[in-house]
């Protein structure tokens, strides 16, 4: 199925003076006291577009702090009247939006747990058949683009024009850094098949915690992300929901100052000498193709020799012994250890996959 979208551009339904747009408040609305003081202080420092606030909380488990519902709405109508700015919050079902409708928040988000549940995104989508208002959808909690964008195309289907994916990373057994991996590809994919399509990162969900949160977005920069999604209390330490990987309002001004937000567009020259440098990645790129393909070759005869043998395909101490020599020659050759490590194992498990098939068949 060809994939598009029908929607209209970031721009149209929020000015950000050709910024990167910027929505920051706190994981959850605590207070009024607490949302106003939290929201003012954004304000304050100038770099904000939206408030967010999280009013129903998905928690994994009951008895976790599950927000406090319809109550907060109302101190999101006034966080408006004293900020002057927008607020958004997320939905899970067509109840939220309703109420979200009825105190007039004025951007929607859809949470990871809710993508993940196509039955559930329909009933959102019908919930907001006639409406508009600007929607931003939550990739899945798990590494499935087709879902992410099914979520995308049923609410496009539903009337919604002004639709942005937010990128929030994906669980993950084997991580131990984020809380989320990033999973970068997956999202660039993404924006390749809808490049009309704002994706917004979501630094926080990725870190988890305060210290990683520079990295995440600085790379959320330099692929061009169309927006952040911040989170931001006046007192993270005494936040009831996610404090490790919330920032002061002050934090976070200080920490967007000293990113480096890329240029979409360049100049003649820039774009001369781009092409020159990316003819000569082509090049390499070829070569490195011919290159594998001259390995697999060496892998057959491999395979031959073993099936004649009657050798078995896969070798346990073989398998150890090529991580870790090329490990130590990325590492001469200063490249990233995990590039090394996945490119080698993707590589050595095309190997197995062709000696077993070289194997299956019968010798001359």
């Amino acid at each position: 199925m060809n994939a598009s979208l029908d929607i209209l551009p970031l721009s149209s339904w929020i000015n950000t003076d050709g910024k990167p747009l910027v929505i920051a408040g706190p994981c959850s609305a605590e207070t009024e006291e607490q949302m106003v003081e939290s929201a003012q202080q954004i304000k304050d420092e100038g770099y904000a577009h939206v408030i967010r606030a999280g009013v129903w909380k998905p928690r994994t488990r009951p008895g976790s702090f599950e927000g406090m519902g319809e109550a907060a709405l109302p101190w999101l109508q006034t966080v408006k009247k004293e900020t002057g700015m927008p607020v958004a919050i997320e939905v899970a079902n067509p109840n939220h939006i309703e109420l979200a409708l009825k105190y007039g928040v004025d951007i929607l988000w859809v949470g990871a747990r809710t993508t993940v549940n196509p039955f559930n995104v329909q009933e959102l989508a019908d919930a907001l058949k006639g409406v508009d208002v600007p929607l931003l959808v939550k990739n899945p909690v798990n590494p499935d683009l087709q879902l992410w964008i099914g979520a995308l195309e049923r609410f496009n289907r539903a009337g919604v024009r002004k639709l942005g994916a937010i990128h929030r990373g994906f669980s993950n057994a084997q991580e131990n850094k984020f809380r989320n991996s990033p999973m970068w590809p997956i999202a660039i994919e993404l924006k390749t098949l809808f490049p009309q399509l704002p994706i917004i990162g979501d630094p926080s969900h990725m870190a988890g915690k305060r210290a990683l949160l520079f990295e995440l977005t600085q790379r959320a920069m330099d692929l061009n992300y169309d927006g952040l999604i911040i989170e931001s209390h006046r007192d993270p330490e005494k936040a009831w929901s996610d404090a490790a990987q919330q920032l002061t309002p002050v934090a976070l001004g200080e920490m967007l100052h000293e990113l480096h937000v890329r240029k979409k567009s360049y100049g003649d020259d820039y774009q001369t000498q781009l092409e020159i440098i990316r003819e000569k990645l082509d090049h390499l790129d070829r070569e490195l193709l011919e290159t594998l393909a001259a390995r697999m070759s060496l892998v057959e005869k491999i395979a031959e020799y073993k099936r004649d043998n009657n050798v078995s395909a896969y070798q346990v101490d073989r398998f150890r012994e090529i991580l870790n020599t090329r490990a130590e020659w990325g590492n001469s050759l200063n490249l990233f250890p995990n590039l090394v490590d996945e490119l080698f194992k993707l590589v050595h498990m095309e190997s197995i996959r062709k000696q077993t098939e070289v194997m299956n068949q019968v010798s001359a």
